[in-house]
């Protein structure tokens, strides 16, 4: 795992311990954003109309390779895990300003049931329902509640960026 993709912060302000996790992803024509109760990125390199919870394909890192203390951090009842989505212009993708569709910032929070053992995909839920896949829940967000500008630009091929930042109680 590269140094890029992990790390951990200690924050002096905190009573606990902040961990971050980093992915990327490729969009693709049939990101809708319309799941009303989960977002995903997967490695699959295809996406049919019917992920409409999808935002991004050919991710470069599943849960699987997470850090062990990020994994530790997210399974405590009481973490707090912000995720932060980011449109990252690609040499194919036809955006006219890219740096004017803003950033998606989702609440959730860790469960101690969250296992990061799945291979393949990254799921954030808005219910506490956990499986190998899911990497938060009780999000504030879900894919249809994301702004549509976002979204729109991931459809039209930019690529996304995915910090995933933890905060667990010391």
């Amino acid at each position: 795992m590269s140094d890029d993709a992990s790390s951990t912060v200690s924050d002096e302000e905190s009573d606990g311990e902040r961990h971050e996790e980093r992915l990327r992803a490729e969009g693709h024509e049939h990101v809708a954003g319309e799941h009303a109760s989960t977002f995903e990125v997967t490695t699959d390199d295809y996406l049919t109309p019917a992920g409409d919870c999808i935002l991004g394909i050919e991710a470069d890192r599943t849960p699987a390779e997470f850090d062990d203390e990020f994994v530790a951090a997210c399974q405590h009842a009481n973490a707090r895990i912000v995720t932060t989505l980011s449109v990252v212009a690609d040499a194919g993708a036809e955006l006219e300003s890219p740096e004017e569709i803003p950033d998606q910032r989702i609440v959730a929070r860790g469960d101690p049931k969250l296992t990061f053992e799945n291979d393949r995909s990254a799921v954030w839920r808005t219910s506490d329902y956990v499986d190998d896949r899911t990497v938060a829940v009780g999000a504030d967000h879900a894919a249809a509640d994301l702004d549509r500008s976002f979204v729109e630009a991931l459809a039209d091929g930019a690529a996304l960026t995915v910090r995933i930042e933890v905060e667990a109680p010391a």
